[in-house]
This record gives C-alpha cells, sequence and structure tokens, in this order.
C-alpha cells in the first residue's frame, strides 16, 4: 500500500490561476470564488497532484504526509 496525502489549499494565498486544475483535474476544483480546493483532502500519494503544488504560482497548496503529519510538499527546511 503507498502513502496517502492530506492535501490543503490556503486559501487566503490563492489567487485563482487554475494552474492545478489544468495540472490535476482530478484533484482540484475551483469553486464560485475561483479558489481552488481539493477534490478529495485524503488521497493516495499522485505525481500530478505534486506537481500541481509544485508549479502554483503562490504556493497555496501543502501536501501533508496523512497520519504522521509529515510534510511532502513544500519541504521543510
Amino acid at each position: 500500500m503507498g502513502d496517502r496525502w492530506l492535501v490543503e489549499v490556503d486559501r487566503s494565498l490563492c489567487i485563482g490561476s487554475a494552474q492545478c486544475v489544468h495540472t490535476a483535474p482530478e484533484g482540484f476544483r475551483l469553486d464560485t470564488a475561483r479558489q481552488s480546493h481539493p477534490a478529495d483532502p485524503e488521497t493516495d500519494a499522485n505525481e500530478k497532484i505534486l506537481a500541481a503544488a509544485e508549479n502554483c504560482p503562490v504556493e497555496a497548496i501543502m501536501i501533508r504526509l496523512l497520519g504522521s503529519g509529515e510534510a511532502v510538499f513544500p519541504p521543510e527546511e
């Protein structure tokens, strides 16, 4: 069994660029205010979701390991 992730979007940072939706359409949705949110906050580890977080222009997407809370993205310094 692979890793499970908790995916969060900091809505105070999200600018509604929809980059995440284009990169991982199964992982993110925009609401009526054009704010991103994860389609399912608890998800299997997924390269497209990681790519969406890495490519977010305002770094609004955080990914942690479900259970331990260890940072996947952004990596802890």
